[in-house]
């Protein structure tokens, strides 16, 4: 089935985003190689995405090990003749203050969803570069700009992809690649990662309202994919708004999430629940119960399926033609209003 459909990679595609955005490259007819640690999630990914009319190819491998993650670009490339796209989206998480966290787990989630990352990019630049074609999508979130609290390894990690990102970039141009690489900042989404997140608060956790379903991002990963000359791409009203504001008044913002951060992370456990756990910090999360997950949490009741912002981030140069336009006809009107034997000046 070569040559039918671009070959893309997503890691962390057994649920949430991933799996998300592996059905929305399917449903293109694309080959979609589902990259990941957790066996029937991975599983449940690859029968969505036949059934959406794509090509599975489920790769078992934890990105953390760089060998691994190398070795498993190389069976991508055998199998599909090689590799256009690679989402870089699978990530480790701890909900708790910095001083509860141990060494080990915040080492864990770095390696995880910071150098994950790195690993996902340098094995598919290999496959990319000789061939000079190729796209990277780096799926990010606001807070790889603006920091919260309870999540200090996340939101390092976040940040340093952002970095690390825009150095890549800058050097691909200088050296005038066709090698793409773009980000996508997500907002708060309807994702299982709340029921695996080691976590060490009260409650149990969740998203900070308005929360968005992971097809919103997967329909903007799609997108980035395949206009990836924008370097980065912000979806959800709320991400627009952290951002900008974090430009403005990054102060004002620290102390607004020191007094709501903790309460806006977290609701009430169930009965009989047990608190903590070590989620998938250190194996999947399906692995003891032989559970799939799926792509959505259990938000969906008040999870939104679209927002303007959404629209207006993969629309922006088609907006600011149109603006261009009209400004360039006003301007044209004014001009001609203004000649002799067009009345008052």
């Amino acid at each position: 089935m070569r040559g039918r459909g671009k070959a893309v990679v997503v890691t962390g595609a057994g649920g949430g985003v991933g799996r998300a955005t592996a059905v929305a490259f399917a449903a293109r007819g694309d080959r979609v190689a589902l990259l990941g640690r957790g066996r029937e999630g991975l599983a449940g990914a690859a029968d969505d995405v036949q059934r959406a009319g794509g090509e599975a190819l489920v790769v078992s491998v934890d990105m953390a090990d760089a060998k691994a993650v190398e070795d498993a670009a190389q069976q991508v490339a055998d199998a599909f003749g090689g590799i256009d796209v690679w989402v870089n989206n699978a990530f480790a998480g701890v909900f708790a203050p910095f001083t509860e966290i141990t060494p080990d787990e915040f080492r864990r989630v770095t390696e995880v969803t910071y150098l994950g990352y790195v690993f996902g990019t340098r094995a598919a630049l290999r496959h990319m570069l000789p061939r000079d074609r190729g796209t990277i999508v780096q799926v990010g979130s606001a807070l790889a700009y603006r920091g919260v609290p309870l999540q200090s390894a996340y939101c390092g990690a976040k940040h340093a992809i952002q970095g690390f990102n825009e150095s890549l970039r800058c050097e691909l141009l200088r050296d005038g690649s066709r090698v793409r690489t773009t980000m996508v900042q997500l907002p708060a989404v309807n994702t299982p990662q709340f029921e695996w997140v080691l976590n060490r608060m009260p409650g149990r956790p969740r998203p900070v309202a308005p929360v968005y379903q992971p097809e919103v991002a997967a329909r903007a990963i799609v997108h980035a994919a395949a206009h990836p000359r924008r370097r980065e791409y912000w979806i959800g009203a709320s991400t627009a708004a952290a951002l900008l504001g974090n430009a403005v008044a990054p102060g004002l913002l620290d102390r607004y999430l020191a007094r709501t951060g903790y309460d806006s992370q977290q609701e009430p456990r169930q009965p009989g629940e047990e608190p903590g756990g070590a989620g998938n910090l250190w194996a999947p999360a399906d692995g003891p119960h032989g559970h799939d997950h799926g792509a959505h949490g259990r938000f969906d009741a008040e999870s939104r399926d679209g927002d303007p912002q959404e629209w207006l981030s993969r629309n922006r140069n088609r907006l600011g033609a149109g603006l261009l336009v009209a400004g360039a006809l006003g301007a044209m009107g004014a001009l001609a209003a203004r000649r002799p034997g067009n009345g008052p000046r």
